[in-house]
């Protein structure tokens, strides 16, 4: 009688360095990159709603508004705002990814791989905002259209801000979607969220004069802290009264003091990179 005697198999996994890390981080980043690139409908769906914004209603809103605008056209003034909506709709919802991975089991599959869950998050991160500063970048190329000049300084000045709020809505998203477990959840909860930070943020109007109550929601409402930045940029290249710019581009205050554009800016930075933390920290904790 003779017993068989079975092979043991070894299992050899990869020790974690920084070079592994940063490895994963790319894998993550290239496939949110080629999954934007194979899906054409999305580039032109997710172009849609800012163009709306920016030419069907400036213009159809413009005889009724060239009094309180002192003369600037009403597509040049809701310009900045549109540059802003159109990033935040894109990461948004590039950060759905998440809930789609886990309704098909590929998150699953990611979890398990031997790299830090830090690494996905922040892959998946990396990969929303470049996706959606792409899409900002489209709208850039418009600038002309809406009397805005093409001036390199202030192009620049924009994919930065783009860039930089591509990146805390994309961390917000995910912080979002790590705790959402279906796509159509997840699809209603963004619209909640969405469409109230748009129309508080100032996007398509002033921040002078407002009543007490909307001003004060506009005072919280992160999205103010990337318009107004972008706004003052876009005036600053333009060539238009002392009086209009008083009136279009009066600046957030708190208590009566004007909040300087790159502390507005570094507070975006800061709300992603905390939003980021807190996402990560969720993924990590999740089973």
């Amino acid at each position: 009688m003779t017993t068989a005697v079975s092979d043991v198999v070894r299992v050899h996994v990869p020790r974690r360095t920084w070079r592994s890390e940063l490895r994963a981080m790319k894998i993550v980043w290239r496939r949110e990159m080629i999954r934007f690139a194979n899906d054409r409908m999305r580039i032109v769906t997710s172009l849609i709603q800012p163009l709306l914004f920016l030419f069907v209603l400036g213009s159809g809103l413009q005889q009724l508004s060239s009094a309180s605008t002192h003369g600037v056209d009403l597509k040049t003034f809701i310009y900045p705002g549109v540059l802003c909506i159109s990033v935040m709709f894109t990461a948004m919802f590039s950060a759905a990814s998440i809930v789609w991975d886990r309704e098909f089991g590929f998150l699953r599959e990611m979890m398990v791989a031997p790299v830090r869950r830090s690494s996905i998050v922040i892959g998946k991160a990396l990969g929303g905002a470049t996706v959606a500063s792409f899409q900002g970048l489209i709208l850039v190329c418009l600038a002309g259209a809406v009397h805005v000049p093409y001036d390199p300084t202030l192009i620049i000045g924009i994919l930065a801000i783009q860039a930089l709020l591509a990146f805390s809505i994309t961390a917000f998203g995910l912080m979002v979607a790590v705790r959402i477990k279906t796509m159509q959840a997840f699809m209603g909860v963004m619209q909640l969220i969405i469409m109230p930070m748009f129309f508080i943020s100032g996007a398509l109007f002033p921040l002078a004069a407002l009543p007490a109550w909307l001003a004060a929601l506009n005072k919280i409402d992160p999205l103010t802290y990337a318009v107004d930045p972008m706004r003052k940029l876009v005036f600053s290249h333009l060539d238009i009264s002392a009086q209009a710019r008083h009136a279009l581009s009066p600046g957030l205050t708190w208590g009566g003091w004007h909040v300087p554009a790159l502390l507005e800016i570094a507070m975006v930075a800061l709300l992603g990179i905390t939003l980021l933390a807190i996402a990560i920290w969720e993924f990590t904790t999740t089973e």
